[in-house]
């Protein structure tokens, strides 16, 4: 894998992976640098013996025309389906429909369409970067010394962070003694983000027949009093029928999760909020089997209200994510994109000249996934 390249893009989350995706198919030479073994960030599934369970994103949705585009090319790969048309909240005690419209979802996991937006790039799994340093006209970045290897280094042009605001925070502020906008620092400083507890619970294959007759696929609980600290629960089963055994995800209310954020052992927050379910269908508060996430930055509370950040200074770096924007897929992809065409604009020393950028954007998205359809 090349070292010297034009663009470092870090995080491999959905704004990372349609900024690489557009920059490398303009002909720039794009590297992804990911923490993690896979990509998608919260757009995650966790794999489970026989089945699978999106402990992160819920679900796809037509929220814009970015994402009416990205669910199209999904659909036509086979790698959506749809899943409900009606998703449920509970008000006052009873059962009320939401929105009425399509939801999709994956057979194999959202995982997939994070999978199929990073197709042909080169990413760096499992490595963390620990540094950016300009250096005459290049940045240095540092990955972080594993097991496997010790640090090592690559150059580039231009650098992308598209990670969470305050894991940027981390990246940037040390450059403030090389000439960083000092500005744009305290700018990533007023993002603030609510946390979430995942829990994925498995239940017993006889537990089926009771599932069948459940009048709800998924069900979200936010303000409802009798259930305080749960914010969402999903028949993972419902989204694909036919494998096994039953898995139940629910998340955590913003409040509940902050109050118990730095736990260490997380059982019994998962038997907490289970049990909480059990005041809806007893029987989930038995599982055979339960594993909890701790997301830190689950939802954006208070964006940028901006697509991206951008500077020259000392060298072309652009921060991008839903955290610019707002907190949902559509903003993370928005993002993504218009971080793109700003490092390409870097790169050619010429400025950033769109007139109308609702339509250019949707024009690059169709493109974009048009190639790797």
């Amino acid at each position: 894998m090349d070292t010297n390249v034009d663009t470092v893009v870090i995080g491999a989350g959905l704004a990372g992976l349609v900024c690489a995706q557009q920059l490398q198919q303009s002909g720039h030479r794009v590297v992804v640098v990911e923490k993690s073994r896979g990509v998608g960030g919260r757009l995650a599934t966790r794999r489970l013996q026989g089945t699978c369970a999106d402990h992160g994103v819920r679900y796809l949705d037509e929220q814009g025309p970015l994402t009416r585009n990205l669910i199209q090319a999904l659909w036509q790969q086979d790698i959506l389906h749809r899943w409900t048309d009606q998703l449920y909240c509970l008000q006052a005690e009873t059962l009320a429909v939401t929105e009425s419209k399509p939801y999709y979802t994956a057979t194999t996991g959202l995982t997939a369409a994070a999978k199929f937006l990073g197709s042909g790039l080169a990413i760096r799994h499992g490595q963390r970067v620990q540094a950016l340093t300009p250096i005459d006209d290049r940045w240095q970045i540092s990955l972080e010394a594993t097991a496997a290897q010790p640090t090592s280094y690559l150059t580039a042009g231009s650098v992308v962070v598209a990670v969470p605001a305050p894991q940027a925070l981390t990246l940037v502020q040390p450059l403030l003694e090389y000439g960083f906008p000092s500005e744009l620092v305290q700018a990533i400083q007023t993002v603030e983000f609510d946390p979430c507890y995942s829990v994925i619970a498995t239940y017993p294959l006889e537990r089926q027949s009771d599932i069948d007759q459940l009048p709800w696929q998924a069900i979200s609980l936010e303000g409802a009093t009798q259930i305080p600290d749960l914010a969402w629960l999903s028949l993972e089963i419902t989204k694909r029928p036919g494998t096994v055994p039953p898995v139940l995800v629910a998340h955590s209310t913003a409040t509940f999760a902050q109050s118990d954020l730095e736990a260490n052992d997380l059982r019994p927050i998962g038997q907490h909020l289970l049990a909480q379910a059990a005041t809806l269908v007893p029987w989930l508060a038995t599982p055979t089997e339960v594993q909890v996430h701790r997301w830190r930055y689950a939802f954006t509370r208070r964006p940028l209200q901006q697509r991206y950040l951008a500077t020259e200074l000392p060298l072309p770096l652009v921060c991008s994510g839903d955290w610019c924007s707002g907190k949902q897929v559509e903003n993370a992809v928005e993002s993504g994109l218009a971080a793109a065409c700003q490092i390409s604009a870097f790169l050619a020393d010429r400025p950033l000249l769109i007139t109308n950028w609702e339509a250019h954007a949707a024009e690059l998205m169709s493109q974009l996934t048009a190639t790797l359809v």
